[in-house]
C-alpha cells in the first residue's frame, strides 16, 4: 500500500511503523547496545546471516526508520544515513573505488565536494577528473579510462545552479558501464527523483532541506538496486570479502549488495554513522518537507523576479526564471526550482559586500537550505580553497552572492533586499 501513496503522504507516514501499543511518533533509541537471547543470535548478526542491530556504530532503530523513509521517498531498495553529507559523498565513492581507481565528476558541484574529490581522495589513491558537463557525449567519453568506476553530478549544482542533463549523463554512464551517482540535496526527492531519470545511486546532505531547520548535520546514500555489479569492472562486489569469512556481496545480497557493503565495511570501520538524536530531528523535519519546499520555491521565484528588475542588480541566476540557461531542463526534471538563487550587484564584489552587510532580515551564514533567509559569498567562503580555474568550472564568479530563500513572508524578504540595495 505504501508504494501507492503520494510523496506528500510518504514524508509523514513512511519509515516508522508502530505495532500495537507502541509510540505513534518515532522514538529516540538512545542506546549503543542491544540485548539478545542467545550467543548464536549475535554470531549470526556478525556473520551477516540475520537481520538486526549489533551495535549503534553500524545501525540503530531510529536511524533505520529514517533510512526506510528516505528510501521510500527516492524509490530505492535501501538507504544508509551518515554523520554528514561530506561523509555520504566519501562513502558513495569509496564503496566503489579503491586505490588506483578513477571516477568522473561534473565540475559544477559544491566546493567542499571538489576539495574532497581532488585532495582527500587523491591521498587515498583515487583519482577524479572534473569535466564540463555541457560537453557532448562523444567529448565526455574521452575522459573515461579503463579504471573509471563512476560518474558523479548534482541535480541542482551548488552554487552554479546548473540543472543536470539526466538524459545525456545517464546514457553516458550506461554506455560506459559505470554507476551514475547524483547528489540530490538542493532538489530533495519532493522536487526531483533521480532514479526516474537514470541515476543509480542518490546522495543527500541531510543537513540541508531534509532537516530544513539548521539543527542537525547528516548525510544519506540511497541505492536504486538495479546496477549490475557483476559486469567485470567491480571485483570488490564479486570476490570474497576476507573480513566476513569470504562473503561475496553480489551473490549473497543481490539488489542490496551496494548499500549493505557500504554499511558493513565502511560504516563499521570508519564509525561515521548518524546519531539517533540527529536521525530523530531529521525525521521530524522531513515530515513537513513537501510543505516547506513548495514555499521555498514560491518565495525564491518572487525574490528572483524582483532582483531581475532591480536597477542595481547586474544579473540573476535562478532555474525558475525563463531567462535561466537551463529553464527548459528545470521544467523537464523538477517539480520546482528549489529555494536557492544567486545574483551580482553592479559595481562588483565591493558593492555586493555592502549589500550583504546592510541586510537586516537575511543573515550572512555558512549554510544553505533552511527556513531562514541567508546569504553567502562563495568565492571568499565555501569555495575559497579552490583555484580560480576550479571556481570558474564550478560557476563561481567574484561577484556572485548566493541567497538561500527562507519561509518568511515574501514581501518582508523582498523589502529587506530592496533596502540593502538602496544603500549603494
Amino acid at each position: 500500500m505504501q508504494n501507492e501513496w503520494a510523496i506528500e503522504t510518504k514524508t509523514i507516514q513512511c519509515g516508522w511503523e508502530p505495532k500495537n501499543g507502541e509510540p505513534r511518533v518515532l522514538p529516540i533509541y538512545q542506546s549503543t547496545t542491544y540485548k539478545y537471547d542467545s550467543a548464536k543470535e549475535v554470531a549470526m548478526l556478525f556473520d551477516l546471516e540475520a537481520a538486526g542491530h549489533m551495535y549503534s556504530r553500524i545501525s540503530n532503530p531510529t536511524c533505520e526508520a529514517l533510512e526506510n523513509k528516505i528510501a521510500a521517498l527516492e524509490g530505492g531498495v535501501g538507504a544508509l544515513v551518515t554523520s554528514s553529507g561530506q561523509n555520504a559523498s566519501t562513502i558513495a565513492i569509496t564503496n566503489i573505488c579503491s586505490c588506483g581507481d578513477h571516477f568522473i565528476a561534473a565540475g559544477a558541484i559544491y566546493g567542499g565536494t571538489v576539495s574532497l574529490f581532488t585532495n582527500t581522495l587523491k591521498k587515498m589513491g583515487i583519482e577524479v577528473t572534473l569535466v564540463d558537463a555541457s560537453l557532448s557525449i562523444e567529448e565526455l567519453k574521452t575522459y573515461f579510462k579503463p579504471n573509471t568506476k563512476a560518474l558523479f553530478g548534482e541535480t541542482i549544482a551548488n552554487p552554479a545552479l546548473d540543472i543536470l542533463d539526466f538524459e545525456k549523463l545517464s546514457s553516458l554512464a550506461k554506455m560506459m558501464q559505470v554507476p551514475f551517482i547524483v547528489d540530490n540535496t538542493f532538489a530533495t526527492p519532493y522536487l526531483c527523483r533521480p532514479f526516474e531519470h537514470g541515476a543509480d545511486i542518490v546522495i543527500h546532505s541531510a543537513t540541508k532541506y531534509l532537516d530544513g531547520h539548521a539543527i542537525s548535520v547528516g548525510g544519506v546514500i540511497v541505492d536504486k538496486g538495479t546496477f549490475d555489479w557483476t559486469n567485470g569492472k567491480f571485483p570488490e562486489f564479486t570476490t570474497p570479502d576476507k573480513s566476513y569469512h569470504g562473503i561475496v556481496y553480489s551473490e549473497k545480497f543481490g539488489a542490496l549488495a551496494y548499500i549493505i557493503k557500504a554499511r558493513v565495511q565502511w560504516i563499521r570501520d570508519l564509525g561515521s554513522y548518524l546519531s539517533p538524536m540527529n536521525a530523530f530531528l531529521t525525521n521530524v523535519g522531513m515530515e513537513t518537507l513537501h510543505v516547506r519546499m513548495d514555499r521555498h520555491c514560491e518565495n525564491a521565484l518572487k525574490l528572483a523576479t524582483f532582483l531581475e528588475s532591480h536597477p542595481k542588480v547586474s544579473w540573476v541566476n535562478y532555474p525558475g526564471l525563463p531567462s535561466h540557461k537551463h529553464f527548459g531542463r528545470a521544467q523537464k526534471y523538477l517539480k520546482g526550482a528549489s529555494g536557492v538563487l544567486t545574483f551580482g550587484v553592479k559595481g562588483g564584489m565591493a558593492e555586493g559586500e555592502k549589500v550583504m552587510n546592510a541586510l537586516k532580515l537575511a543573515a550572512i551564514v555558512v549554510h544553505v537550505a533552511d527556513v531562514r533567509t541567508g546569504v553567502l559569498h562563495p568565492a571568499s567562503m565555501t569555495h575559497r580553497q579552490l583555484s580560480k580555474e576550479e571556481q570558474a568550472l564550478a560557476g563561481v564568479t567574484p561577484d556572485l552572492i548566493r541567497v538561500t530563500v527562507g519561509l518568511e513572508n515574501s514581501n518582508d524578504i523582498i523589502s529587506d533586499f530592496d533596502q540593502a540595495l538602496n544603500t549603494i
